[in-house]
């Protein structure tokens, strides 16, 4: 792997106003803006901001929940969320009088709650005021979906014990880093997958946390413990789904009782059958989660790049960073970096940052021969000023050739061989290169197309000849030209030490 390649591979991010709706309409969120508007001129709170029981019962009937046995669970919820971001702002109440009595204050109300600044930032502010204040939120309830099941802590009070936190088996520390584990693992597969929207089963999600990569057959130890991972990211994903970080389909509730009687532990071995995946959860970041991840990683000093970074840099960044993003995205950076250029001076901007003999120069020019390709045709004196550059003069000609455009001069032998190594030397990389049929392919058809074509190759002045001719000897399937290619890379490997 290359030292300057990113940490996080590339994301493409929705636009803020299209980030802003969606947390808007997250439903935790939006519960919260309600019942913040709903404060205005006062809810009598008690000491610690929560709503009274009147108020609550009010609250409740507000956000259309009453007949919901959950409604009051999800209210007090949506209201401790409007209290820790600033949709409301919680004053004592200095004769103990609770304000409205139409918002009906009892006597545990020590407080009031009115409508907060935050809130006009929501309902009226731009696009990242919106995301700033969903931020905030969504660290809170992080912080809640790692926190211990409130039950066991109640049920240690109760006995007139101290909290003991081993007891409970609950670390804080391991708790969030295991979650932030699961997030990054889930940002990964939104970077790298075709589908961004693709959903990931939970099993499979737990046991990339916990099953050693070297481990063929996971032990039934650590099946339990991915049984157990499993089902606390079911808890977590509950969650963490209302303020719109993830898309969540939860673990079948009869499947939790058959896990829970039986004893039985989820296979990470072996896939699951297509009719039971739904069964075990699904889960996959929104577009908002992948924005709010990067976010979080930008802020622990992570590379995490988007596309769109490199729109205002110049072509040496661009050709710098295009051959460690997967293809799809490599185009979507390529064309934003070329709408604020004009053509010509964009490609010669190219060509000139495509120039070089060191190690990272092959790759360099296959993304300069790609981001070429979608330069329109007033590029064309660019093109024709480099025909005689050993660096460029190759993809020069298959630019014009591809137009259809006339008076292409031939290319000198020497420049065709000069170009042949190039081409494959930008494609051996870190990957198994036997494992790459394309390559396989590439190497046969350029040798097959020429007579003496080993003898000739290793004669050529790049620095990757030897290499090129090693990779060749490995992959053609041929074994007599196998041969050819390796005693051809030894005397390419003497030229260069005399």
């Amino acid at each position: 792997m290359s030292a300057d390649r990113p940490t996080m591979p590339p994301v493409r991010l929705h636009s803020e106003a299209e980030l802003a709706r969606a947390a808007l309409s997250a439903p935790l969120l939006a519960r919260a803006a309600k019942l913040a508007h709903w404060a205005d001129p006062g809810v009598p709170v008690g000491v610690g901001g929560e709503l009274v029981e009147k108020a609550l019962a009010a609250a409740t009937e507000h956000l259309g929940l009453a007949t919901d046995e959950d409604g009051p669970a999800y209210t007090a919820e949506a209201w401790q969320l409007a209290v820790d971001t600033g949709l409301v702002e919680i004053t004592e109440d200095e004769d103990g009088d609770a304000a409205d009595a139409a918002h009906l204050p009892d006597d545990a109300a020590v407080g009031t709650a009115t409508p907060g600044e935050e809130l006009r930032l929501l309902t009226a502010g731009d696009p990242q005021d919106v995301l700033d204040i969903w931020l905030g939120g969504m660290e809170t309830v992080l912080a809640d979906a790692v926190a211990p099941d409130l039950s066991d802590i109640a049920d240690q009070l109760a006995e007139g014990g101290e909290l003991d936190l081993d007891a409970i088996d609950w670390n804080p520390e391991e708790e969030a880093e295991l979650l932030d584990g699961i997030l990054g693992n889930l940002y990964l597969l939104s970077a790298l997958g075709e589908d961004p929207g693709q959903d990931v089963p939970l099993p499979a999600l737990a046991a990339s946390m916990i099953v050693p990569d070297d481990m063929d057959e996971p032990t039934d130890e650590i099946l339990e413990e991915v049984s157990d991972a499993m089902m606390r990211l079911d808890d977590q994903f509950r969650v963490l789904e209302p303020i719109g970080l993830v898309a969540y389909r939860p673990v079948d509730e009869a499947l939790i009782e058959e896990l829970d009687e039986g004893g039985e532990t989820v296979s990470a071995a072996e896939p699951l059958a297509d009719e039971d995946v739904a069964r075990y959860g699904l889960v996959r970041l929104t577009p908002l989660g992948v924005w709010a991840v990067r976010a979080r990683m930008l802020d622990a000093g992570v590379d995490a790049p988007a596309v769109g970074d490199l729109a205002d840099k110049g072509a040496d960044a661009l050709l710098a960073a295009l051959p460690d993003y997967p293809e799809v995205l490599a185009q979507a950076e390529s064309e934003q970096w070329l709408t604020a250029r004009a053509p010509l001076d964009a490609a010669r901007d190219l060509l000139a940052a495509a120039r070089g003999d060191d190690a990272r120069g092959p790759l360099r020019r296959l993304a300069a021969q790609q981001t070429l390709s979608l330069v329109a045709p007033e590029a064309e004196p660019a093109l024709r000023e480099v025909l005689d550059d050993r660096h460029l003069g190759g993809l020069a000609r298959v630019w014009l050739a591809e137009r259809g455009l006339p008076d292409i001069p031939e290319p000198s032998q020497e420049l065709v061989f000069w170009l042949t190594v190039d081409t494959i030397a930008a494609q051996l990389g870190d990957a198994d290169d036997e494992a790459n049929a394309e390559l396989r392919e590439l190497v046969q058809g350029l040798s097959d197309q020429h007579s003496g074509f080993f003898d000739a190759v290793w004669r050529v002045d790049h620095p990757a000849t030897a290499d090129v001719l090693e990779a060749m000897g490995r992959l053609h399937p041929d074994k007599k030209a196998a041969k050819e290619a390796r005693k051809a890379a030894f005397k390419a490997r003497s030229q260069q030490a005399g």
